[in-house]
């Protein structure tokens, strides 16, 4: 384990055990073997952390790599991954607007409508989607 962190830019804890302390995974030597300015991201710090020197709610510097023990990891992939859906919904949408006519176009001649669309008339266009349900008996 020593030899992998000391080669990564970034290493990433998540081990947790549910009504027990997290276990160490990352000791402070794995931390002096790394490249100095490398990353490491405790997931587990709330339930005593997987990094030696990891703090709750704290970024701190360990061996001259940086400890990141941020709270609630999971309510934070929330909102990130809420962000980028709207974000990808909003450029699906502006890509398909129609600014003449003020609608949408889901035109099939357009790639990302075509791609898009599942079921037109009664039937399944999308070819990927067409492929699957054929092989389906």
């Amino acid at each position: 384990m020593t030899a992998a962190c000391a080669r990564a830019d970034i290493v990433i804890t998540t081990a947790q055990l549910f009504g027990r302390p997290a276990p160490r995974v990352v000791t402070r030597a794995m931390l002096k073997a790394m490249q100095p300015g490398a990353v490491v991201v405790d997931y587990a710090v709330e339930s005593g952390g997987n990094v030696e020197g990891s703090q709750p709610g704290e970024e701190t510097w360990v061996e001259g790599v940086r400890v990141i023990g941020l709270r609630n990891y999971a309510g934070r992939v929330a909102r990130d991954a809420s962000r980028m859906y709207a974000s990808n919904l909003f450029y699906l949408l502006e890509a398909l607007w129609d600014r003449d006519n003020k609608s949408l176009d889901l035109g099939r001649n357009a790639e990302i409508a075509a791609s898009a669309l599942v079921t037109a008339d009664g039937r399944i266009v999308n070819p990927v989607l067409q492929k699957h349900f054929a092989a389906t008996p």
